[in-house]
């Protein structure tokens, strides 16, 4: 007899990550993946860590073995606020707190703010953490769509002029997952425009910001906010040290009115109580010693080199049948067939080529165009790109002699 578990609503029939859903194929032998969003083991600056961790043992271990405060070890946040006043232009970024990676931050945020039933903007597509994170909580989804330089802050106009109340607002306006683009400035001011008009609460997450390598930098909406008027009272930032150091470390932060961080605090203290003292301090050192400045640059390089890499030889693989978002920087490359190809139903031939991507539905709260795909060159050497686009190649052909 199978017991009858009272669950909470939500989690009656819960959805999972389409994406982890996939990694039970990476360990098959041989396979390329071109699916996780996921920093390349091989830039991780183990001997700054280690140096950093070395430091604490001499002198304060004793202290950060022992339970922390909740908004975050105080030299950390002092460092981490540097960190942003440097992103934002020397600007003031307020009240801060450490958060165990970004996606805690989002949680929380949607803990202490959402109502079920409550409207949250996102674009279309959309990391789908945030997809689940959001059904999970039984907010309303209002997709907005997003073209090669992000969120249509027009086409979020004319929902909010046609009634829409929206209680948050949620996007990734530098270097997007899945899409790669980037908000322009306009837009950005615009956004915030209408945040302060219409009162809604905008949660910026900037995990990718810092690995711009071409074109020009866009301000973080927190530094355009300081332009605008009650718009700081109105945005929430988010970003984390996993894409720039190590997502092992579970480092991330919040800033935004103090009203909202205290909430948030006390919603922390019921998860966590604290963020792991340990790796807060490693982290603090690792930064106050600089190893960050001197290794991102490397980061940046390699990423640049492996996308172009990866954007020319899909080029040259499937010329005008594919429709490709060149990044200006971050992990991903927005992929659309052009000749009617579906992408999920490619992956199944694409897998026994051994090569992975993720098919753009994923990405979509509701019924997507079945063309799309998302692949990720940070964790893959460039002979591995190369090759791993030459399968891709054969199993589309083989694919389409099966549609015959």
């Amino acid at each position: 007899m199978t017991a009858a578990y009272r669950f909470n609503p939500a989690f009656q029939s819960p959805q999972g990550s389409p994406i982890r859903e996939l990694f039970k194929y990476t360990q098959q032998p041989g396979m390329i993946s071109f699916a996780g969003g996921y920093p390349a083991p091989a830039l991780f600056d183990t001997q700054g860590l280690a140096k950093s961790a070395a430091t604490l043992l001499d002198s304060a271990a004793a202290a950060c073995l022992q339970y922390g405060a909740t908004e975050g070890a105080a030299q950390l946040a002092q460092v981490l606020r540097q960190v942003t006043r440097t992103r934002i232009g020397g600007a003031d970024p307020g009240e801060l707190i450490v958060t165990t990676g970004s996606q805690q931050g989002f949680e929380l945020l949607l803990r202490i703010l959402l109502e079920p039933g409550d409207g949250v903007v996102i674009e279309r597509p959309c990391y789908p953490a945030a997809i689940q994170a959001l059904r999970l909580a039984h907010a309303e989804l209002l997709e907005i769509p997003g073209d090669a330089q992000g969120m249509d802050t027009d086409a979020l106009e004319a929902l909010l002029l046609a009634g829409a109340r929206p209680k948050l607002l949620y996007l990734v306006p530098s270097f997007a997952n899945p899409t790669g683009a980037t908000l322009p400035l306009a837009r950005r001011r615009h956004l915030l425009t209408l945040a302060v008009r219409y009162q809604f609460i905008v949660i910026e997450d900037d995990p990718y910001g810092q690995l711009r390598f071409s074109g020009q930098a866009e301000p973080p909406l927190l530094q355009v906010a300081q332009e605008i008027e009650g718009a700081r009272d109105w945005l929430v930032y988010l970003s984390s040290l996993s894409k720039i150091v190590a997502p092992g470390l579970r480092i991330g932060w919040m800033c935004g009115p103090s009203e909202i961080l205290r909430r948030a605090v006390i919603a922390k203290q019921t998860g966590d109580l604290c963020t792991a003292p340990w790796m807060q301090m490693v982290a603090a050192q690792y930064l106050q010693a600089g190893h960050l400045e001197a290794h991102l640059p490397h980061i940046i390089a390699t990423y640049r080199e492996r996308c172009a890499i990866m954007l020319s030889s899909l080029r040259e693989a499937f010329g005008d049948r594919l429709s490709l978002i060149a990044p200006e920087g971050g992990m991903f490359i927005w992929a659309s067939w052009k000749d009617g190809t579906d992408a999920t139903a490619l992956l199944q031939s694409a897998v026994r080529h051994n090569v992975m991507y993720v098919p753009g539905s994923a990405f979509y709260a509701t019924q997507s165009d079945p063309g799309h795909w998302r692949l990720s060159f940070a964790n893959a050497q460039p002979e591995e790109i190369i090759e791993g686009v030459a399968r891709l190649k054969q199993a589309h052909e083989q694919w389409m002699q099966v549609q015959v």
